[in-house]
């Protein structure tokens, strides 16, 4: 079901709005090293301020344990999203409480609060209804806006809660992009469709496989995850990562693919898992004992390169060998150049791949970078999302 987003608000001169953002953003020393997921709001954030929106914005960083810590403090993200937008951000102490209200009731149009990590009270994973209730009454917010993809897949006070004591409920501009590209995989895809899957387990993406089987013209499967199939195929593994309780299900899914699944011919492997340790290309049917796969070889990535270039709808997520390895990265880097070089409506999910389009600047060639790990997968496997299921439906 469509959901409606904030181009269907009416006026927004001075609404008070609880925007729900992804700013988990990787944070060392106090200082940020990577914003995308700040520039992916910006967005959102500049078409509700346009409008004379007053806002408090809401986030969760880490997973803080014990409550308040500095280390998870939103603060370095306050500095940061001031500059991005040209305008002052107020930081408030907390998420809830007589500060919060002070600094909320001081906003004026198109003024922006950021609140605290809401994860530093423990009620917020709990999606504790008295604690989403504090987060609106305190902000004085009359409309929720989710933005936060990324999260989107957790019922969570924040994510969830919030949209029970609010009349409106609608997606922001990154969560509207996110359903439409990853809702195309789903939804009569354009053909051909070939999806690649990579990654280390079988069973962080068995769910996936089984959603996209009947969907796609082609499965490309890589990364450690595909030794879990060479395994049911009756190929030597050696120290290769495999699933041993996952052999059946691999095999049961190459049965029921009917050839859609195409998996590695040759590939790289080594004699341990190192950076530095001695390597060689062989066929995937072969492994010499106490040797592991650590990626795809040449030919496969040539393979894999081709069924992309035929392709009018391409969907990559998880890399296809030990991509954090310069030595085991050529194979995810030659389906990142292959997505680039396509003509096709390209996706991309997943830390890994979407590491390694921006690593080599390439990733505005690419139709959709989702910013949403688990959240991607799970959508992917036809799974409701809570924090866009209690959205208002268009």
């Amino acid at each position: 079901m469509p959901k409606q987003t904030i181009r269907d608000l009416g006026s927004l001169e001075g609404t008070t709005i609880f925007v729900r953002v992804d700013f988990n953003v990787p944070v060392k020393d106090g200082k940020i090293t990577d914003d995308t997921r700040i520039r992916a709001s910006l967005p959102t954030l500049e078409h509700l301020l346009k409008g004379g929106a007053r806002l408090a914005l809401a986030s969760h960083l880490g997973r803080p344990k014990k409550g308040p810590s500095p280390e998870f403090s939103l603060k370095p993200v306050a500095a940061r999203l001031s500059e991005q937008l040209g305008r002052p951000v107020e930081m408030a102490p907390d998420c809830v409480g007589d500060d919060v209200r002070k600094l909320a009731g001081t906003l004026s149009n198109g003024s922006v609060l950021l609140l605290e990590n809401v994860r530093f009270h423990p009620e917020e994973e709990k999606n504790d209804p008295a604690f989403a209730k504090r987060l609106i009454e305190d902000t004085g917010a009359h409309v929720f806006v989710n933005d936060a993809f990324g999260s989107a897949h957790r019922a969570h006070a924040s994510t969830e809660g919030v949209s029970h004591h609010v009349n409106t409920s609608v997606a922001g501009l990154l969560m509207e992009k996110e359903i439409k590209y990853l809702g195309m995989a789903l939804d009569a895809p354009e053909r051909p469709f070939v999806a690649i899957l990579g990654g280390a387990k079988v069973s962080d993406k068995i769910q996936v496989i089984e959603s996209l089987l009947p969907r796609v013209d082609s499965l490309l499967i890589g990364g450690g995850m595909a030794y879990t199939f060479f395994k049911a195929q009756g190929f030597a593994t050696g120290k290769s990562l495999v699933e041993e309780d996952k052999v059946d299900l691999a095999g049961s899914l190459l049965q029921k693919a009917q050839g859609k699944i195409r998996l590695p011919t040759d590939h790289v492997v080594a004699a341990e898992f190192k950076a530095d340790a001695a390597s060689k290309t062989l066929p995937a049917s072969e492994v010499p004992e106490g040797w592991m796969g650590l990626d795809i070889g040449p030919a496969s990535a040539k393979a894999f390169a081709e069924a992309v270039a035929k392709a009018r709808l391409v969907l990559w997520n998880g890399p296809m060998g030990v991509f954090e390895m310069a030595r085991f990265a050529e194979g995810t880097l030659a389906v990142a150049r292959a997505l680039a070089a396509s003509g096709a409506t390209t996706i991309v999910g997943g830390g890994d791949s979407v590491a390694a389009v921006t690593q080599m600047g390439l990733a505005h060639k690419i139709t959709h970078v989702s910013t949403g790990g688990g959240a991607s997968l799970e959508f992917l496997a036809g799974d409701p999302l809570p924090g866009v299921a209690c959205l208002n439906d268009a």
